[in-house]
């Protein structure tokens, strides 16, 4: 039986008796070339081998054995040996089938191969699978390898454009340069925003006599929002337009000014309660996790990225614990819905478990995958609390999240009233004013006893179970108002996507698929478009000016609508509805009878790249407009070969470099107006009255330091110092200027005549004498030490290994993977977090007093997934022992033999390799054959997927 990983592999094994072997594959062992080193020999020549795709037949790719993956094939052909059968048992959905082909034809078994899938890694599913295998989807497997194409041209024809246009080492993908573009829209809407200030009044009202029949613990006050003056609505946040902050017409836009005055007037006359309504409150409980959704709700309640949440995701499926955890279906199975509801009146009561079974349709847009919702494995659902002591404490925290959610599905609505009030009042001065208040009272809890959904970022509405009680009311009751208090508001901009706000835009517009938006956060990030600042995405510049490439010279390519119609077309070739090579055709080479406007009517892809490279104006692409200044120039943001930078008033006026970390839409007027009023020579401190040379203090690219500026035709090379940690550049004094500069200090002689300095230095301050150094105590020692202290210090014995660790830097919590207090330390290449175990460098935009415990988790996590640093060892010298070379000569001479023979094993696999392209072997045929089988293009390759918990979609 052949998986996808180790874990999955050791998990299934204790399942099964010893008449089963069960291996990994590790992932994807079959992939189209990373590079023109992976292309076989045979290929090097052809036109179309640095795609890895014969474009003029039929799209033919061109799959190698990873060279990572060499060892575990060769693993698996040995297994093979003594199998009587092969069970491939990688995942149901596209991926995994295509991962089952490709073991078929790398393989080449000659025993029976059957295909069985499985939802939960329990041992009765297990055991129902293998006894019910299934026949090869080849359909599925079309689909995605139709992805897999596509997403290979569209990488490797666009990226070079980006390369020439741009900058080098850039990358387009098809949804990765869609989601890119979905967050510097949401900036550019930031930027182009305008706030407005208004007011309304706040007042507290009073009940003056309780109603009839009204419960004794009725409130008697509460509050309520002006919401209408004479008639005519009060403005609120909602009515200023964005772009310019100003009140839609038909509204009353008060500010602060107004409302305090109204309110004096307000002050102390009589109001009336103008009309009560109350209705019944109903609220159905939320449906199963699928991916998006676990993602979505993970990310608000536990502050994880979309990547930490699908690692720790893959560690519950694998060990058992959870059904399979990439998917877009929220249907329970029966056996699950029995589950639910057996625990719900075990521990809640018959009364919260509905009459009939609660079944939830899907409605995300192209949903395609053919999985139950993310559910605790198993016919009986195990309690987070009788898992606690197996499972780690992320474990813990994500299973508890989805046991929640799926017990919650099952269990009854919550239901209650809401209220709203409306009532009058008139002020001294003839105006009536109308306040409103609402509230909701929760009468069944209902399945918000199990679990409430948290709410994203910005998001107005409050949470489902939030309650607001208001007195029992009629229309005419008196009350009396008391603090009338004005409030000032201002509006604001849209607020910036976080990682689990992008995946709900992307999964509702119908881009990318479950499998795909934990690497696509990843791979934006790493790709040096968006940064994080906090849980927020930030875009970079160079993502400005990719993304207005891409609008301007292949808008369709880039286009909402034409990325989901791409997911719909792979759904029609997965049902074998359309055919890859039709597709790939129109989309590669066009169609004349192509939609208005798209792709295929444009000439197809390869032609759009070559007819717009010479049209695309690289200085215009890398220029991102501003707004004019108070002088009327134009101000613009440009993207250069060192980085961005402002330039007002076009090519010869003023310019600064952007700091690193400045956020776009921080350019206002007034920074910018600061920032190019800063001088780029530095500030000049004075003028050192020895040398009458003019001292300054400038940033440099290793940190702020202080220089001397020698005169015009001085070809000696200026004293430099770079500022202690203790100063700043805008604090530093000529003096302290002068001090740094008279580094290093000579100290005097040893008795062995060696000059003794004072200097500062990479690792901090030390005395040297010679080739001898001892580091101090303090920088500031540097100029009070004295020639004895400095004899004393050279006396003692040298620190063998490592110097004593400094202090921390900041102590934080404790970590959710190793329980183990983390704090930030000062490292060689900056700050960084740390457990005791694993480091983690602070990333751009993580600030060292801010960073809060779950960013610092998150930065531990990713540096985990990727593994152990590889250390370089190096080589050692070529003068060492004769007679060791010798001895190599001897070991050399021994070998031709064993060499020869294994030359030749290398080169016929090598012949093999290249020379069956993608030639369909007959045992793949006969497992992939179907009662009914479609019409097939002849010769046909399937596709591969990437490592581990990165195994899915990495070309997008």
């Amino acid at each position: 039986m052949i998986v996808e990983s180790p874990a999955k592999a050791k998990t299934i094994a204790g399942y099964l008796g010893s008449d089963y072997i069960v291996e990994a594959s590790i992932g994807h062992i079959r992939d189209l070339p990373r590079n023109a080193a992976d292309v076989p020999v045979k290929y090097k020549g052809e036109a179309w081998a640095r795609l890895g795709v014969d474009v003029d037949h039929g799209f033919e790719p061109l799959y190698v054995v990873s060279p990572d993956r060499k060892q575990q094939v060769a693993k698996l052909k040995e297994a093979l040996k003594t199998a009587s059968e092969v069970y491939l048992a990688t995942d149901e959905d596209r991926e995994g089938e295509a991962i089952a082909w490709h073991l078929v034809e790398t393989l080449k078994p000659t025993v029976p191969v059957r295909r069985m899938v499985f939802h939960e890694i329990t041992r009765s599913a297990i055991e129902a699978a293998a006894a019910n295998p299934r026949e090869l989807d080849t359909d599925l497997v079309d689909a995605q390898e139709t992805r897999r194409i596509l997403d290979r041209l569209y990488g490797y024809e666009v990226s070079p454009v980006l390369w020439k246009k741009v900058m080098p080492k850039l990358s387009a993908g098809r949804v990765q340069s869609v989601a890119t573009r979905i967050v510097v829209q949401r900036e550019k809407a930031r930027m182009a925003f305008h706030a407005a200030t208004y007011a309304d009044i706040e007042g507290t009202f009073t009940v003056t006599e309780l109603a009839d029949g009204a419960p004794q613990d009725d409130p008697r006050s509460f509050n309520a929002n002006l919401i209408a003056l004479g008639g005519d609505r009060i403005a609120t946040g909602k009515d200023f337009d964005a772009a310019t902050g100003k009140a839609a017409s038909g509204v009353i836009h008060l500010d602060e000014a107004g409302a305090s005055g109204l309110a004096a007037r307000l002050d102390g006359v009589p109001f009336a309660v103008t009309r009560v309504e109350e209705k019944p409150y109903r609220r159905r409980p939320y449906a199963p996790f699928m991916t998006s959704t676990l993602q979505q709700e993970a990310g608000r309640k536990l502050r994880w990225s979309a990547a930490q949440v699908m690692r720790i995701a893959q560690r519950l499926y694998e060990n058992g614990y959870i059904t399979y955890m990439r998917t877009d279906s929220t249907n329970l199975s029966e056996t699950a819905i029995n589950a639910a509801r057996t625990q719900v009146r075990e521990l809640y009561g018959d009364r919260y478990v509905p009459a009939e079974p609660r079944r939830y349709a899907k409605k995300v847009k192209n949903a395609q995958e053919a999985h139950e919702a993310i559910r605790p494995s198993g016919d009986a659902f195990q309690t987070p609390g009788a898992l606690a002591s197996r499972l780690e404490k992320d474990e813990f925290q994500l299973y508890e999240l989805i046991w929640k959610r799926t017990i919650a599905s099952q269990m009854t609505d919550a239901v209650g009233r809401s209220l709203s009030v409306r009532m009058s009042g008139t002020s001294t001065s003839g105006e009536v004013a109308d306040f409103a208040a609402s509230g909701k009272t929760i009468t069944d809890p209902g399945f918000l006893r199990a679990y409430v959904e948290s709410r994203d970022e910005g998001a107005t509405d409050e949470s489902d179970d939030a309650e607001r009680r208001l007195p029992t009311l009629t229309k005419g009751d008196r009350l009396d108002a008391s603090h009338l208090n004005a409030r000032s508001h201002t509006t604001q901009p849209p607020a910036r996507y976080t990682e689990a706000s992008l995946v709900k835009a992307m999964e509702e517009l119908g881009i990318g698929r479950p499998s795909t938006y934990a690497s696509i956060m990843q791979t934006i990030q790493d790709r040096g478009y968006v940064w994080k600042k906090g849980a927020a995405l930030i875009p970079s510049f160079i993502a400005f000016a990719v993304n207005q490439l891409l609008e301007l010279h292949f808008g369709r390519l880039v286009d909402y609508g034409f990325t989901a119609s791409v997911e719909e077309d792979l759904d029609k070739i997965a049902s074998g509805d359309r055919r890859r090579v039709d597709w790939l055709t129109r989309f590669y080479f066009g169609a004349a009878d192509g939609i208005e406007g798209g792709v295929a009517r444009a000439g197809g892809l390869q032609k759009m790249v070559a007819e717009n490279l010479g049209e695309i104006d690289a200085r215009g692409v890398n220029s991102i407009p501003l707004f004019k200044d108070e002088q009327d120039r134009d101000v613009v943001v440009r993207v250069g070969r060192y980085g961005p930078y402002i330039q007002a008033g076009g090519d010869e006026g003023d310019r600064v470099s952007l700091p690193e970390d400045i956020v776009p839409d921080e350019l206002t007027p007034e920074k910018v107006a600061e920032l190019l009023s800063t001088p780029t020579d530095g500030r000049t401190l004075g003028t050192d009255p020895e040398s009458g040379h003019e001292v300054v203090v400038k940033a440099g690219r290793y940190g702020p330091y202080v220089t001397e500026v020698l005169p015009e035709g001085d070809e000696s090379k200026p004293r430099t110092g770079s500022l202690f940690a203790s100063m700043a550049p805008d604090t530093v004094t000529l003096e302290d200027a002068l001090k740094l500069l008279s580094l290093p200090r000579v100290l005097g002689f040893t008795e062995g005549g060696e000059e003794i300095t004072a200097q500062n230095g990479r690792y901090g301050p030390y005395i040297k004498a010679g080739k001898e150094s001892r580091s101090i105590g303090s920088e500031a020692e540097l100029f009070s030490i004295t020639l004895p202290e400095a004899l004393t210090v050279l006396a003692q014995p040298k620190a063998r290994g490592r110097a004593a660790a400094k202090p921390p830097l900041r102590e934080l919590g404790e970590d959710v993977a190793s329980k183990q207090p983390m704090v930030i330390k000062e490292g060689r290449f900056g700050p960084y977090v740390t457990d005791g175990e694993t480091n983690a460098s602070l990333r751009k935009g993580d600030e060292i007093a801010t960073i809060t415990d779950e960013r610092a988790s998150e930065l531990l996590a990713d540096r985990r997934a990727r593994g152990p640093v590889k250390k370089t060892t190096r080589k050692a010298a070529a003068k060492k022992a004769p007679a060791k070379a010798t001895a190599a000569k001897k070991t050399a001479a021994k070998a031709p033999a064993a060499k020869a023979t294994a030359a030749k094993k290398t080169a016929a696999a090598k012949k093999t390799t290249a020379a069956k392209k993608t030639t369909t072997t007959a045992p793949a045929k006969k497992t992939a054959a179907k009662s009914t089988p479609a019409p097939r293009t002849p010769t046909k390759k399937k596709p591969t997927r990437p490592n581990t918990s990165a195994w899915r979609a990495q070309t997008d």
